[in-house]
């Protein structure tokens, strides 16, 4: 067991010859399986469909301002920075140098697979509309088990991406990306299931897999020796990097869209009062006074942002790796409880900053509302489409309706087929009840979506009278 391990689910079909991903092993491919892994997400249809999902601001149409693509490229970017830096503190790992900076980039590009279109404010409707449908998860031929339903009316977008990467990704040998069992451990943000959630712990406060998916997680807590729990030691990195990407980059897109100012956002900082925000504050005045002479207005405030952009990151990154230096043996041991910008001052400001001036935004706000009630009135469309068949323990057969057999029309294949060919066991290995089944097909198809499509599906659905204007 280690928890570096190279080791796939798809090993078996590897070595009888039939590997699906076998133009990746070609005859003096040198590459670390751990850049196998990263090079699988990059090209992998999920990365690309997250160009069309928002960051911060939905439906955006200045494309300066970052997508949650563009926003995962960063974290890739950050959490690679963190860990080199880390590597030069922490001689015992310096031999993982081959494994770990390619691990890390494959973990910040591939973090946020799982979320729904509007991103968390998705996951909230999605729950939402669960919680007005507690009905549905109650069928004569089995119910959802009382223990199980938070994963729908809490619905989290983390488990999502573990269920995305190893099971609804079409591929040859059904391994979803077949991605080694060190990457997909360190992919699991909160490694626990939703009944076993602890918030005295930021690697437990929320559930990081669906039951459906226990299999993917015993085998990967197999490979690895990592207990119920236990956090790889390089996903409290990739958490930081998210953490310093949208408390820093979320606020230059404010500045791009001149919600904020350069000078709005130093005088935030000023203002705390603290001597580490003080110290930033000078750093800032000092890199702000540069020669302006010659320059127009948008290139002084083009400067200003990527100097305060660099300043932000440079800091929280320090803060970052001195925590995990200093908290290296309870980390290695899974024993750590914190994130690694717990007590960083910066980052608190900057995050209550990014959620005043940019989440909170009523531009934001407007957009988020829409799309929460798209998700609603689709969710019920596609409800519909599932459950009108004429064989409940059947579900590929003849839909009732015509609405119904056109809404079955819209899923994506390879997420209907994954329902229709596959057996949901529970942890004990015991058969799920059809109605679970139904219900994660439908919350795969909703988070599937980017938000252009779930508006545009929206509109055109409304247009045809399905639901009222």
């Amino acid at each position: 067991m280690d928890i570096w391990s190279t080791e796939r689910r798809g090993k078996a079909r590897k070595e009888a010859g039939d590997d699906p991903n076998a133009a990746q092993h070609a005859e003096g491919d040198e590459r670390a399986a751990q850049q196998h892994d990263y090079d699988r997400l990059l090209f992998s249809p999920p990365v690309r469909r997250l160009a069309n999902k928002t960051q911060v601001f939905p439906l955006e149409k200045n494309d300066a301002v970052r997508t949650r693509l563009t926003h995962s490229h960063e974290v890739a970017n950050l959490a690679r920075s963190i860990g080199d830096r880390i590597l030069r503190a922490t001689p015992e790992w310096q031999e993982r140098a081959l494994e770990m900076r390619p691990m890390l980039q494959a973990i910040g590009l591939g973090h946020d697979l799982g979320n729904p279109p509007f991103g968390h404010e998705g996951e909230k409707a999605i729950g939402s509309w669960f919680r007005a449908n507690p009905d549905k998860f109650n069928s004569p031929d089995g119910s959802v088990p009382e223990h199980l339903r938070p994963e729908f009316t809490d619905f989290e977008g983390n488990a999502q991406t573990l269920r995305v990467i190893t099971k609804l990704q079409v591929s040859k040998g059904g391994f979803g990306l077949d991605l080694t069992a060190g990457t997909l451990a360190a992919l699991m943000k909160y490694p626990t299931s939703c009944d076993a959630r602890n918030k005295s712990s930021q690697a437990t406060k929320k559930f990081g897999y669906f039951e459906c998916d226990f299999d993917v997680v015993k085998w990967i807590r197999g490979c690895t020796g990592l207990e119920p729990g236990q956090r790889h030691p390089l996903t409290w990195v990739m958490e930081a990097a998210d953490d310093i990407a949208y408390s820093s980059l979320d606020i230059e897109d404010a500045i791009k869209k001149r919600i904020l100012s350069p000078e709005d956002v130093l005088a935030e900082i000023d203002d705390e009062g603290s001597a580490a925000l003080r110290e930033t504050a000078d750093q800032l005045k000092a890199r702000f006074a540069f020669d302006r002479s010659g320059r127009s207005v948008e290139e002084v405030r083009e400067i200003k942002a990527s100097y305060f952009r660099t300043i932000a990151i440079d800091h929280m990154i320090e803060h970052a790796v001195t925590s995990f230096s200093q908290a290296f043996e309870t980390i290695k041991e899974g024993n750590h409880s914190k994130e690694l910008l717990d007590g960083c001052g910066l980052c608190v400001l900057l995050k209550k900053v990014a959620y005043s001036y940019a989440f909170d935004s009523r531009g934001v706000r407007r957009l988020e509302a829409s799309g929460s009630v798209a998700i609603r009135d689709i969710m019920n469309f596609l409800w519909a489409a599932i459950s009108d068949r004429e064989r409940p323990e059947k579900l590929d057969s003849r839909r009732l309706t015509a609405t119904a057999a056109f809404g079955w029309t819209l899923f994506s294949d390879n997420y209907k087929q994954n329902a229709i060919r596959n057996h949901y066991k529970d942890r004990d290995g015991n058969d799920l009840p059809m109605r679970y089944k139904e219900l994660r097909l439908l919350t795969d198809m909703m988070s599937g979506m980017t938000d252009g499509y779930l508006m545009d599906l929206h509109h055109s659905l409304r247009e045809a009278g399905h639901f009222r204007a």
